[in-house]
């Protein structure tokens, strides 16, 4: 089939890739000139496992293509997905201008039957603005769609090409079939391709990351608890996570989630409750234990320096909102940062992949290491941010060695309590 994708971020460029792997010609479109030029050179903008081997494979075989021609894009595709970014906007609703302004677009320059496809997250009645939009000057018939994604970054392509679910929100029977016939080879394992209204569709993305947020945030209010009566948070959630009504899954507390996703969309489904007079009370507790949660670990740090940490010097390690990526939107490391600098802390960083982000952020202000021990030199003390696999298992007698002060302050518990005594470290975590 041929198809086009609006918009090349993260949700655009592996939809666009993970479609031509299934033999569809595919044309991404975007009004970044640069960036569509290096893409077309084969450069991932990207840091996401495993997408450059497809990227670099579908582009030589001719299946992948990019432009800056929007007529071009809708000219290609009979089915058109929009991956337009939908930021948070001052009210902390989603702002849909991106969605709406290309709508627009569309409906002045389609000429035929085509099946135009919300991918982007979008609060509920979007599906149908967007109709309204495209019929003010369409000539032809057109079908709009709801597909939200549910990508999670550095797993992105395994779960696009091995979907445990695919939801198609339409009230059209020819979008569905052309939209099930085009999702046919990512669901022969048997998982299900659910078919619903466009609302439900839209809400359906919301609820499942608002859940999901919800669910570390319960964790992270556990472990805050734990320290005040002596539990161990490691315990507790193993003797949960084996009830299979609950799962072993977002169960791990740390300093709080961050990215793309939970921080926006648990915002805009407060905001858009608020809207139809309904309070999310779950919703606004999720969002003001979040908040706490990511600079938890400074009163522990701060404690520990005698409420001093001028000319203190920390070694941080991970950047990422999460490990096997590069994004730093909402990542926790940043807001701890930004205190640890508010109180006079020196910052040493590393981070697999993040620290071009982070540095475009905080420029010259930290000082960028080219390796996790590096990091350490000389530091005070080691904070951990980020759960990257490359930080499970240092040497810890190279962390001893390097550290002015023998201590981890850790955001993610990565090491066992007793393995970690036996190395004769000072460890803090969190709920432990």
């Amino acid at each position: 089939m041929k198809i086009s994708v609006i918009g090349t971020g993260y949700v655009g460029l592996v939809t666009g890739t993970c479609l031509a792997e299934t033999g569809n010609e595919v044309i991404c479109v975007d009004i970044d000139k640069e960036k569509v030029e290096k893409m077309r050179n084969g450069v991932v903008p990207i840091y996401e496992p495993h997408l450059d081997v497809l990227f670099d494979r579908n582009i030589k075989a001719d299946r992948l293509q990019f432009t800056t021609s929007l007529d071009e894009g809708l000219e290609h595709g009979k089915i058109i997905f929009l991956a337009l970014p939908t930021p948070e906007d001052e009210d902390g609703s989603a702002d849909l201008s991106y969605v709406l302004n290309v709508s627009k677009l569309i409906g002045e320059k389609i000429k035929e039957y085509k099946v135009i496809v919300d991918k982007s997250t979008v609060p509920v009645g979007t599906a149908e603005k967007v109709k309204q939009v495209i019929s003010k000057k369409a000539i032809c018939e057109f079908d709009v769609v709801s597909n939200p994604e549910f990508l999670r970054e550095g797993f992105a392509v395994d779960d696009f090409l091995k979907p445990e679910r695919i939801v198609i929100g339409s009230s059209s029977d020819k979008a569905t079939s052309l939209m099930q016939k085009l999702y046919k080879p990512f669901v022969r394992s048997g998982n299900p391709i659910i078919v619903m209204d466009e609302k439900s569709a839209e809400l359906t993305k919301y609820a499942a990351n608002a859940f999901l947020a919800t669910k570390i945030t319960f964790m992270n209010e556990i472990a805050n608890y734990c320290e005040k009566v002596g539990a161990d948070v490691d315990k507790i959630r193993a003797g949960m996570g084996t009830d299979s009504r609950i799962g072993k899954r977002f169960l791990f507390p740390g300093i709080g989630y961050g990215g793309s996703c939970f921080p926006k969309d648990v915002k805009a489904l407060q905001k858009a409750g608020k809207d139809q007079s309904f309070d999310f009370k779950i919703l606004n507790s999720v969002i003001e234990v979040n908040e706490k949660q990511k600079t938890i670990l400074l009163p522990k740090i701060e404690k520990h320096f005698n409420n001093e940490l001028s000319d203190v010097k920390l070694a941080i390690w991970g950047l990422a909102f999460k490990p096997e990526t590069d994004d730093i939107r909402e990542a926790p490391s940043i807001y701890l940062m930004r205190e640890l600098q508010k109180k006079g802390a020196k910052l040493s960083v590393y981070d697999p992949e993040a620290m071009p982000n982070i540095e475009k952020q905080f420029g010259n202000s930290l000082n960028y290491c080219n390796s996790m021990y590096e990091a350490l030199d000389g530091a005070d003390a080691l904070v951990i941010c980020t759960e990257w696999s490359i930080f499970r298992t240092p040497d810890f007698q190279k962390v001893k060695q390097l550290l002015n002060q023998n201590i981890i302050f850790d955001g993610r518990n990565l090491y066992d309590l007793e393995d970690i005594k036996k190395e004769g470290i000072s460890y803090v975590s969190i709920g432990r």
